[in-house]
């Protein structure tokens, strides 16, 4: 069955006589759009995991997010190319279905459905842990709660309000990370009061460059791919924008140095100022670490309130990516219906759901500590490079299409096609790879694997059942 892309931002069946469901709301601006594609970039795992990664690789943890930043800079492009040739709030589940079939927009909508949902769980966990230590005695699951309630509350209501939310959070994790910056750069260049300049020291001392060889860089780079999170919901969001043509070229244009200074440079501050192996950077994060470096009074408590922001906008970014991939993937034909159904300009059955969803994963975490929740954590912890191989594949394809039939809507182009497309999908087979061979990584790969096999069988058994009727 063919399909279109409607004016609304979403893929539906060319049925002529269905009965057309309301359209989705085109409540985001341009100031919103802007900033989600800026902050976006930021998310909850440059702050919260970024320690592990340079305990693993020490100073080459700069190496392995100037690596993995590359391979999210060219997933990114392709993205953005068939976004803004075909805006939809599916994005590459949308983009899936075009170029592969229905299985596989079926397969990675459904499984980053999973991701999504989880991760909302999560982030109100990490998010209540911190706000529990400035209040002791508070039990971690009624702020998840109460988190979980409010971002449900909001994306409820209209797409504006997720908006809002995500401008003033990114516009505070945006200020906080150029400020540490800014800070950093003046404390290497020995023109911060009070400070020393470094120098190369903590680069070249303690095991040089490569503290462990090259297994600790592999660890580094694994850590550092899973911690790009939240960059392919400005492409969703895009839909319900203004102009959703012009916000995803614009996301897509910047995300170079996005990535190369929020990442690769905040990296480069902190195993530049602090040495790699200091108990601080594992214990207390290395944002800290740096920071109590410099002398910054109460740097501990300021990082708390940024990190809480950068959690609690994961999860308002995470209810709304998820309840529009689910209202997509209903609207062609691939879910529930009732999903689907737009009140307001808002799905609002498919915000309930995936705030229901989302809670019942902190539920599991205290009654299934340790069968069930970790499970599904395996489960889930190879989905965004499944999501990643659907969107290269999808691009290479789709590409020729458009070129052949409606070069105009090649606003944003890839980089060097084909080339560059296929150095992506090595990239992403390499980390596979290297996934495999780690015994931390090895269950999270077959278990993603196995989730992903199953959705695409009943993806497929879905679309036959659908073509014979």
């Amino acid at each position: 069955m063919s399909r279109t892309a409607s004016d609304t931002g979403v893929d539906r069946p060319d049925d002529a006589t269905a009965d057309p469901a309301p359209p989705l709301s085109h409540g985001l601006k341009q100031r919103h759009l802007s900033m989600i594609a800026l902050g976006g970039v930021i998310g909850a795992g440059l702050f919260v995991g970024s320690g592990a990664g340079i305990a693993a690789a020490g100073p080459s943890i700069v190496v392995a997010y100037a690596l993995s930043g590359l391979l999210v800079m060219l997933v990114m492009r392709m993205l953005g190319e068939m976004s803004a040739a075909h805006p939809s709030s599916g994005s590459f589940s949308a983009h899936a279905e075009r170029a592969i079939g229905p299985w596989a927009g079926f397969a990675s909508g459904w499984s980053f459905w999973v991701l999504l949902c989880t991760a909302v769980g999560l982030e109100g966990i990490a998010a209540a842990g911190i706000v529990a230590d400035w209040l002791p005695g508070t039990p971690e699951w009624a702020w998840v709660a109460l988190f979980v309630a409010v971002f449900c509350a909001a994306n409820l209501a209209a797409v504006k309000n997720f908006g809002e939310f995500e401008f003033w959070f990114a516009a505070l994790k945006v200020g906080a990370i150029t400020l540490f910056l800014v800070l950093g750069v003046l404390a290497i260049a020995g023109l911060l009061p009070g400070t020393d300049s470094p120098g190369t020291a903590n680069l070249t001392g303690e095991g040089g460059l490569l503290p462990k060889g090259g297994e600790g860089l592999v660890v580094g780079l694994l850590a550092s791919v899973f911690a790009y999170g939240g960059l392919e919901t400005v492409t969703i969001a895009a839909a319900e924008s203004e102009d959703p043509v012009q916000g995803v070229a614009r996301a897509v244009r910047t995300a170079m140095w996005r990535i190369a200074l929020f990442y690769v440079g905040s990296m480069a501050v902190v195993v530049t100022l602090v040495p790699w192996d200091s108990a601080e950077v594992l214990e207390r994060g290395p944002y800290v670490a740096a920071l109590d470096h410099l002398g910054i009074p109460g740097a501990a408590r300021l990082m708390d309130v940024v990190v809480l922001a950068a959690l609690l906008s994961a999860m308002n970014a995470n209810v709304y990516g998820a309840s529009r991939i689910a209202y997509s993937l209903v609207e062609r034909g691939q879910g529930p219906k009732p999903l689907g159904r737009v009140s307001g300009g808002v799905p609002r059955v498919a915000v309930l759901a995936s705030c229901v969803f989302g809670f019942g994963c902190v539920l599991l975490s205290y009654w299934r500590p340790d069968d069930v929740f970790p499970w599904l954590l395996n489960m889930i912890g190879a989905v965004i490079l499944v999501v990643w191989i659907f969107i290269a594949v999808s691009q290479l394809r789709l590409r020729r299409t458009l070129e052949r039939e409606a070069p105009e809507r090649l606003t944003v182009r890839m980089w060097a096609f084909p080339f560059l497309t296929w150095l992506a999908l090595a990239g992403m087979a390499a980390i596979f790879v290297l996934m495999a061979r780690q015994p931390d990584t090895r269950v999270q790969l077959y278990s993603t694997g196995g989730m992903t096999v199953f959705l695409a069988a009943v993806g497929y058994l879905w679309q036959r059942t659908r073509a014979r009727a």
